[in-house]
């Protein structure tokens, strides 16, 4: 049954709600109250009601194709569905008696499913239809209640006694409850529409989220694909090469240790050098691919660590210093920690130099990180191995924070990084 409502009912609250007034009216057909003779001449009294079958089967048939709304189908068949719950009830009408007091709930729960199968245009025409019915069940219903000898002119005195009933008595209960039936009609229109919109809403905005998480996966995806692209055209220009030419020199040990023993010792040495370096590489990138790399420690002691870490492989001493009042969103705090990695990356590989000075500070609303080496610099617009300076201004960008880059021959490089505060603390 869950199944069955979930594929064929979009709001299974209305269906319940539905359910409940059909209820109410199933039980009022096996509670017996009495109803004055004059109002309901049909009942008599010392009598009782037979089982009324008929409406049973009505109210039963109408609870029933709630289960199966038509909300795929053609329009015809919609406007088919809708005609035959109109027929199920103009048929407590046409049974009399006090059945047509089931006719009121029915025709609200036509106009309900009618909001969950039209647009608005369509909603008020089968509002307007229920409206019609309305008012031709509530004047043929009380040209019923009409006394004998009773004229049916409005306005004449009535002629008989003892009844405390008059004809403009009659025209005010038309009135009212043709007015109170109209806004109960308003309302129930309103009502429906807006939880129909609201539920609309929710499944557009949870279609919506399905999206972004699949954008995201794809952009973590693609990101994922360059960074092990960088990862390994690094490895191919650093690792690759001092590998290569450690072989080239081990290969000269082999040639020269039984001809030239000094010869062969120097060729050792720089096969040594080159393995030291091949292992500096990889140590960075295996640094590179963790996936935290401050490791739960704060920006500032991340980058002691890897300061310390870069002066014992490569003998370059670091100057750090770090002025941070407050915790550090932790997306930026891993930028600018990926940032000082690079940076310094490129130092051991490039600069040459003797050197190196970072500082990270706040100003205003911004984390500004400069970074500078007293190397021998080199021309920015002729620098064709800036794989790891592109990396860096992307990073940057991706954060809404701004990159530059001064730097000369024989003049060292000096980076500054300027990024927004986003986010929470780290």
């Amino acid at each position: 049954m869950s199944r069955l409502l979930r594929s064929n009912h979009p709001f299974r609250l209305l269906l319940y709600l539905e359910w409940i007034l059909l209820g109410i009216a199933l039980l009022t057909l096996f509670v017996p109250f009495p109803r004055h003779p004059f109002f309901w001449p049909h009942i008599i009294p010392g009598r009782g009601l037979k089982f009324p079958l008929g409406i049973f089967l009505s109210i039963f048939t109408l609870g029933s194709l709630g289960l199966k709304l038509p909300i795929h189908r053609s329009q015809t068949m919609k406007w088919g569905y809708t005609g035959l719950s109109m027929l199920l009830c103009w048929s407590t009408v046409l049974m009399g008696g006090r059945f047509r007091d089931y006719f009121i709930p029915m025709l609200l729960i036509v106009v309900i499913r009618a909001c969950l199968l039209f647009p608005w245009k369509q909603r008020l025409i089968v509002a307007s239809m229920a409206y019609g019915s309305f008012i031709i069940r509530l004047m043929t219903g009380l040209q019923r209640m009409r006394p004998p000898g009773m004229s049916r002119r409005l306005g004449s005195p009535p002629p008989w006694r003892g009844r405390g009933i008059s004809q403009e008595w009659l025209a005010s209960l038309q009135l009212r409850s043709a007015l109170l039936f109209g806004l109960v009609l308003v309302f129930v229109l309103l009502m429906v529409g807006a939880l129909l919109t609201e539920h609309r809403s929710r499944s557009e905005l949870a279609a919506a989220n399905h999206r972004l998480r699949q954008y995201a996966l794809m952009i973590e995806n693609q990101a994922t694909l360059q960074e092990r692209t960088r990862i390994a055209r690094e490895m191919h220009d650093s690792v690759g090469h001092a590998l290569t030419a450690q072989s080239i020199q081990l290969e000269n040990v082999a040639l020269w240790i039984t001809q030239d023993q000094a010869k062969a010792t120097g060729h050792l040495q720089i096969a040594r050098t080159l393995g030291k370096d091949a292992l500096q590489s990889v140590r960075q990138t295996v640094a590179a691919l963790r996936n935290s790399p401050l490791q739960g420690q704060s920006l500032s002691e991340a980058l002691m660590t890897l300061s310390q870490e870069f002066e014992r492989t490569t003998s370059i001493p670091v100057k750090l210093s770090t002025h941070l009042e407050t915790p550090v969103p932790k997306e930026v705090a891993e930028a600018l920690y990926r940032l000082v990695q690079e940076a310094l990356t490129n130092v051991s590989k490039h600069s040459q130099a003797s050197q190196v000075v970072v500082d990270v500070s706040e100003q205003n609303a911004s984390l500004v990180l400069t970074l500078s080496d007293n190397g021998q610099g080199f021309v920015p617009q002729q620098n064709t191995t800036g794989f790891g300076l592109q990396g860096m201004q992307e990073r940057t960008a991706a954060l809404g924070g701004t990159f530059s880059l001064h730097s000369q021959p024989q003049a060292g490089c000096h980076i500054h990084v300027s990024i927004p505060r986003v986010g929470g603390p780290a």
